[in-house]
This record gives C-alpha cells, structure tokens and sequence, in this order.
C-alpha cells in the first residue's frame, strides 16, 4: 500500500522572523559592543532592553552617513530589507567595496588584447565578462574568438594551466585583501611544478587608501569582516586615533549586520570617534599572519587606478621582480591603455556617495544588468545592480 504523502510548500519566511530570532537574545552582545560591562548590563531594568531592530528603528539622535564599503554588505542590506526599517536621518551610501566595480576600464582593454591579440586563455570570474572596456567586454572578445574560460578561484585557473600546457593561460586578478591571498598561492604552486604557460593580469586592490580618500563622504565605515579576517584591525584602530574616522567590522548575516547598526547607532550621538570589531568570531586583532605573509612574498604595494576613482597612491598591488615570469604585462609586452568610460555613467560618482544609481540619467532605461554600460550594474554586489534589483520593486 503507497502511502500518501503530503505535499510540501514551502512558507514565506518574513526577514523580520529571522532577524528576531537572531537578535532577540542577543542584547547581552549588542551592550557590551556599546560599552557596557556586565554588571551594568545586569542591573539594567528588563523593560529597557531593546533588540537590535527596535534601537535603530527608534534612533533619534543627530544625522548620520554610513558607508558600506563592502559589496556584499551593499547587496544583502538590500536584500535583507535593512533600508526599510532606518530613519529619515539614517543615510547608507554604497561604497566601492565591488571589485568589479573599480576594476578600471583599462585592464578590460589589456584583457581583451591577451585574448585577441595574443590568443591566450583568459581565465576569469563569471562577472568581469559583461564589464565593459573602452569598446570591447570579454563577453565581446569571446564572440569574436577569443577563448575566455571561466573559474571560481585561481587555484581553477592554475589546474586549466597544467592540464593544457600546449595554451597560455592568465588569470585575472582582481579583488581586495581577501582574494589576492589565493592568487599568490596560484604564483606559488605553478613555479613549484615548472610552469611557463601560467601568468597573472593583476589588478588587486587594497582598502587603506581607499578609506583615506573617502573619509569625507561618510561618518562611519561598515568594514568588511572578511577583508578584516585577513588584515587584522590595526589599520582602522589606527583610522579612528588619528585621523578621527569611526568605523564597526560586522559579518553578513541579517543578526550581523543589525547589531553593526545598532552599536554604531548607540555610539555615533556620544560625538567621539570610535572602532568596534562586532564580528569578534571570525576577525583577530592581528588578521590572518599565514595570508599576510604570502601577499608579502610574492606581490608589492603600487599605485592603482580604480575606476571612478581615479588613481590612489600604494592602493594597488602588483607582482614582485621576483616573479615577473608570471607577470602577463611582463611576459607579453602588453602597451600601456588607459581605458575611456562612458561620459553619461555615473559610477564613480555612485562609489563616493555624491549621488544615488537612481540619479544617473542611464539607469533603467539604456543601463541594465542585462546591457550595462557601467560597471556597478554588472555584478549582484554593485550598488546600481542592487538598486535596479530591489529598489526598483520598493523593496
């Protein structure tokens, strides 16, 4: 006999439901981030305990801007529904924490010339193929034959090299502080098995210049816990003593990132700068020293152009002369390009919070995840792709 079987649907679960069920017990963490000690917090009268969603949604203290430098944060805050429940005098900004975003148009343009011009393998995460180059992207280069592969780390890349060692294979090397770990490691193991066919095209980023030059487009900086899971919290204590620039570490859950907002919310009226690492189980105070130390082996600290931002000083990194075998500018000879962007986007304006996606004349209408004419509305973590995503549906 065949037993009935039920079918199952699958509920709606309301976001509010999980971050309750995340925050509600959590008032104990959420005061002692804010400066409580644990006897304060226990003499505290129990009908004065608040979750973390009722302090930010009864905040009343002054005007207050918060970047979110992290993609990831700029996505799932949307996502999350975060923005629905912050006052009117809570602004977020979407900083340039997509490293698709600030890759510059002219590292598209040496890319497109490898595959092209060279005919080498370009190996590469699945969003830099629609961004767009001065005239070409690698989605274009690929329809006109160039072979464009695409991986998930550059451990995939060196593998695709070693497996085919009758092509040139480079991967593309973008990101922060937490990828270019991976890509050394790559460098590391491919002169380990003798090979010739393997390179870098690099354009790694690092956060401190960055967060130096838009200290005047925020009052606080939700900093990315996994860039901080790598370099440790020397730089923003450091940010925040001397230069006066607040700032809280958080995760990425929906509990994570409430309890980010409501200790920065509890501190910011008080009027003195302050740092708080609020995702204590993953980020040390000294970072991750194994990951530090192979960045310093094989890459150096260079100038960097990042796209909409124009070029920061010792904000990039590059390969050393050590390594230059596995240099793609060395090993090709590649001409210097500039890269020319479109005149009507507005990403770099986006990426310093001087306006909103929704403010670009482009959005919606000739600029779409679909057909991007900049880069921010390429990848699921760029602001304008967000914006279009959720925004868009009122969400």
């Amino acid at each position: 006999m065949q037993r009935s079987q039920k079918k199952m649907t699958k509920r709606p679960i309301s976001l509010w439901k999980n971050c309750y069920r995340a925050v509600n017990n959590g008032v104990k963490r959420i005061n002692d981030d804010a400066g409580y000690t644990k006897n304060q917090t226990s003499e505290r009268n129990e009908k004065q305990r608040k979750t973390a969603r009722e302090i930010i949604e009864q905040y009343d203290g002054p005007p207050v801007r918060i970047m979110e430098v992290c993609g990831t944060h700029t996505h799932e805050i949307f996502h999350l529904g975060v923005r629905k429940i912050l006052p009117p005098q809570v602004e977020l900004i979407s900083g340039p924490g997509c490293p698709v975003c600030v890759t510059p148009a002219g590292f598209i343009d040496e890319a497109v010339w490898l595959a092209l011009e060279k005919n080498v393998t370009i190996c590469t995460f699945g969003d830099l193929v629609r961004v767009p180059g001065s005239t070409k992207s690698l989605a274009d280069a690929r329809s006109l034959g160039g072979k464009i592969q695409m991986v998930y780390s550059p451990m995939d890349a060196f593998e695709y090299a070693k497996e085919h060692k009758d092509e040139q294979v480079v991967f593309l090397s973008v990101g922060f502080e937490t990828t270019t770990p991976a890509s050394c490691l790559s460098v590391k193991m491919a002169k380990e098995a003798g090979l010739t066919n393997y390179a870098l095209l690099t354009a790694n980023k690092t956060m401190p210049g960055a967060y130096e030059m838009l200290k005047d487009s925020a009052d606080v900086f939700l900093y990315p816990g996994h860039v901080n899971a790598i370099t440790g919290n020397a730089l923003n204590r450091k940010l925040c003593e001397e230069e006066g620039i607040s700032g809280i570490v958080t995760g990425f859950t929906a509990s994570e990132i409430l309890t980010a907002f409501a200790v920065l919310l509890k501190k910011f009226p008080e009027g003195n700068p302050f740092f708080v690492n609020a995702y204590p189980r993953v980020v040390t105070e000294e970072g991750s020293i194994p990951a530090q130390k192979l960045i310093k082996e094989w890459m150096e600290p260079c100038d960097s152009q990042w796209r909409g931002l124009g070029m920061i000083k010792n904000s990039g990194l590059r390969l050393r002369k050590e390594a230059q075998d596995f240099d793609a500018r060395v090993k090709f000879s590649i001409p210097k390009m500039e890269g020319r962007t479109s005149p009507a986007c507005r990403c770099g304006d986006v990426l310093q919070g001087k306006c909103r996606p929704t403010d670009c004349k482009v959005f919606g209408k000739g600029c779409t995840p679909l057909h991007p004419i900049g880069a921010c509305m390429v990848s699921n973590e760029g602001a304008c792709s967000a914006y279009y995503q959720y925004n868009s549906r009122g969400e």
